[in-house]
């Protein structure tokens, strides 16, 4: 059966969206790469991607930087995914191979850790599809839309684009899904837009379970993952009542102490936005290499600017990261001493 999908429009420059199916059509060796620690949108985007690229019967590779979390493991394809950390030699001949590269999800090589160097040396053509602010200049085909929800709507449109929603499998739309969702916090912030449920009408057509993929990212924590978030709410979170903020954090020792998996601080971010009058939430973590920031806003709080100014961030108005390469207690610091910059925009943002 045949559905109308004239409701959800071209957003994509239809010259772009020819040139890299004609780039597709001419590649032998396809790469698919997302950021560091890569999340459901991430995942879902390059999956989605995958699969649809195997159907024309391309070599098509998924390569990330490192690990990503257990409770995304489920999702289809997953168990074929590179993970360069674990083997750089042949990460490296891989992009080195590779005479198309697909850049999902970040929108600059730096986004990829490591493997940033290879992936700028290599020949072959290069084809970000991001939805994040200021897209880099390496990149022969930009499909940047930082006003759509999640990079895995891109794909859905991309696809749709080319012809290809009827013969969309249940593969494809379940990674969509899962991409979307995520990167909506279960369409909780950035998900105003009435297309995206016109998406996922078209999605739950092809059959995936909604609910099933919501228990699967949700409802699939470990026990020390609840353990960890007891201590971290009661031990590691303080408020700024007259800023409208509140702030949780995460040493190294305190994640060591409850046996910490890549994963388990998912989430976090959101818990202090539920207390009444907060509406700036960050989550501080020390990495091994640098500390990671998490934010979330409500209403029209821009966390994504405040990420970009004082912690070389970005993202969508409501949901944000920015790293920092220094001491734990330093990015501590530099976020109080910046939290008075923003007053008066958090004393007049609505919620």
């Amino acid at each position: 059966m045949k559905y109308n999908t004239a409701s959800i429009p071209n957003v994509i420059e239809q010259g772009k969206a020819e040139e890299i199916k004609r780039s597709i059509a001419r590649s032998s060796k396809i790469l698919i790469t997302t950021h560091l620690s890569p999340d459901g949108d991430a995942l879902g985007s390059a999956l989605a991607l995958s699969h649809y690229l195997a159907r024309q019967r391309k070599n098509v590779r998924i390569m990330v930087p490192n690990s990503f979390p257990y409770f995304l493991k489920w999702m289809p394809g997953a168990d074929n995914i590179l993970i360069y950390e674990y083997n750089k030699g042949a990460g490296q001949a891989t992009i080195e191979k590779a005479d198309l590269i697909f850049s999902l999800d970040y929108n600059i090589p730096k986004r990829v850790g490591e493997m940033s160097s290879f992936v700028e040396k290599s020949r072959a053509k290069k084809v970000l599809v991001d939805h994040h602010l200021d897209p880099g200049e390496i990149y022969d085909v930009v499909v940047s839309h930082p006003e759509i929800s999640s990079t895995s709507e891109i794909i859905f449109r991309l696809l749709m684009q080319w012809g290809e929603y009827e013969k969309m499998t249940f593969e494809e739309a379940e990674c969509i899904y899962c991409g979307m969702m995520t990167d909506t916090g279960g369409f909780t912030y950035n998900s105003n837009d009435p297309e995206i449920y016109e998406i996922i009408s078209l999605l739950l057509r092809k059959k995936i379970d909604k609910d099933a993929i919501y228990s699967k990212v949700y409802n699939n924590f470990t026990e020390e993952r609840f353990r960890l978030l007891g201590f971290t709410l009661s031990q590691r979170m303080k408020i700024y009542p007259e800023l409208r903020s509140a702030l949780i954090w995460l040493s190294k020792e305190d994640q060591s102490q409850f046996k910490f998996s890549k994963g388990d601080t998912e989430g976090f971010v959101n818990y202090p936005l539920n207390i009444r009058n907060i509406l700036f939430s960050t989550f501080i973590r020390e990495d091994d290499t640098l500390v990671k920031l998490s934010f979330r806003s409500q209403g029209s709080f821009p966390c994504n600017q405040f990420a970009s100014e004082f912690f070389h961030g970005g993202g969508h108005r409501n949901a944000s990261g920015g790293e920092f390469y220094g001491a734990f207690e330093d990015a501590v610091k530099l976020f109080e001493e910046s939290l008075p910059a923003y007053a008066a925009q958090l004393k007049n943002s609505d919620i």
